[in-house]
């Protein structure tokens, strides 16, 4: 597996998503396979817990259906012209998680507060927009990633910002933690909000299927 350095992680996060198919189509393309795994592997995760299943069966319905992708796509199954990329995960994602779902029957099923009914299941509108807030959650994530990667500012700004902006921390607060003024957690927020919202729209495009 090669060595991923800060700019390499910031070049795969900004690959669309035909790119990074594209590249799939080289077996021996690792660094695009690490570039679909880290891509998908959390929304994956977060939809399952989305969907109900505790930690431990949402990472393994997230591994499981990358398997099975990486396997499908490999035997040239997945046309892309026959449907969205995320229709094809979660319908591979949708059969894992039935057999997953007849052993947390037994009591391994945990209630997050947030998941969607039984019904669902045979929605596939609703498993659609479970998956697309998902994936929203990721792209302010990878953005947040992005920025601090990306930003020349010092540590502390950074964190004055994540702290205010993000975390909704106050302002008093974030002064005192980070050794700046009020006035300066405010500039900061400012600031920085117009260039993370700069890179959500960027990633926005980047994730999009349509590449």
């Amino acid at each position: 597996m090669p060595t991923q350095h800060p700019s390499d992680s910031v070049v795969l996060t900004t690959r669309t998503t035909t790119r990074l198919l594209d590249d799939l189509c080289h077996s021996d393309n690792a660094q695009a396979w690490e570039g679909f795994d880290a891509r998908y592997r959390p929304i994956l995760t977060a939809f399952a817990r989305r969907l109900g299943f505790s930690g431990e069966d949402a990472a393994e319905l997230a591994q499981q259906t990358l398997v099975e992708f990486a396997s499908a796509y490999s035997q040239g199954r997945y046309q892309r012209g026959q449907g969205r990329l995320s229709s094809w995960l979660i319908g591979i994602a949708s059969n894992v998680g039935s057999g997953l779902r007849r052993r947390a029957a037994r009591g391994r099923m945990v209630n997050t507060g947030d998941e969607l009914p039984d019904d669902a299941w045979g929605d596939e509108r609703r498993l659609q927009d479970a998956w697309d807030r998902e994936r929203e959650r990721a792209i302010i994530i990878n953005a947040l990633a992005t920025l601090r990667e990306t930003s020349r500012m010092q540590a502390n700004t950074l964190l004055a910002f994540e702290l205010f902006a993000i975390r909704g921390v106050p302002a008093e607060e974030v002064a005192v933690q980070c050794g700046i003024s009020v006035d300066a957690v405010y500039v900061i927020k400012n600031r920085l909000t117009g260039r993370l919202r700069e890179i959500v729209q960027e990633l926005t495009v980047v994730y999009d299927e349509g590449g």
